[in-house]
């Protein structure tokens, strides 16, 4: 699969860039990418949500009524979870929700993603650029020219503190490593933006 290489100001050039069949056109594996992205997920969760047991809560332990002959249940503290203010019953813990994926599964899940993105013509090729300055405003021009709208992903070969600032405050945009990248990350945006030296990273570390 061939596509046209352009130029931050969207004029196209006379290059163009073969996508490589052993990452942009593989038989799509939904359970990895499914995987994948529950793991993303998971290992974002703080896992810090508590509820307070009996004995945690702050109150008498005194026995509210007598055991026997009220012709109700019984019950020997005011903490318990049947009243009011009481304990809650089985509350959530803090708890570790991430867990373990092998790397061969999340190589082919981000294989799989980058296919569905390529299948669905959502890939712009970029020249390898910078900027001199952080600029937000010329950011947005380079989506302008490019016609990229909704939730854009663009890929760099290298970290570029100029470009990654640049675009931080445009919502919906974001600007990551190829080594970076995630299947979720690919997965939720609209547009893949890709530079020419993004595909080479991205060949040297999914085609190990």
């Amino acid at each position: 699969m061939s596509i046209e290489v352009i130029d931050i100001k969207g004029k196209k050039s006379a290059s163009k860039v073969t996508l490589n069949k052993d990452i942009f056109a593989v038989e799509p594996n939904d359970h990895a990418i499914y995987l994948d992205v529950k793991q993303h997920l998971a290992n974002k969760r703080q896992g810090t949500h508590k509820a307070k047991e009996v004995s945690e809560l702050s109150g008498s332990t005194r026995k509210i009524k007598k055991q026997k002959g009220t012709g109700t249940a019984r019950a020997g503290s005011i903490k318990s979870p049947i009243f009011r203010g009481g304990a809650r019953i089985f509350g959530p813990r803090p708890r570790d929700y991430s867990f373990k994926l092998n790397k061969k599964s999340k190589i082919v899940a981000r294989k799989s993603a980058l296919t569905y993105k390529a299948k669905e013509d959502s890939i712009i090729v970029l020249k390898d650029f910078s900027f001199d300055k952080i600029s937000t405003k010329s950011y947005v021009e380079v989506l302008g020219n490019i016609k990229a709208e909704g939730k854009t992903l663009l890929l760099l070969a290298e970290q570029d503190n100029n470009v990654y600032l640049s675009a931080r405050n445009i919502p919906g945009a974001e600007v990551k490593r190829a080594t970076d990248v995630s299947t979720y990350d690919v997965m939720k945006a609209s547009k893949l933006i890709l530079t020419e030296g993004s595909i080479k990273t991205l060949e040297t570390v999914l085609l190990k």
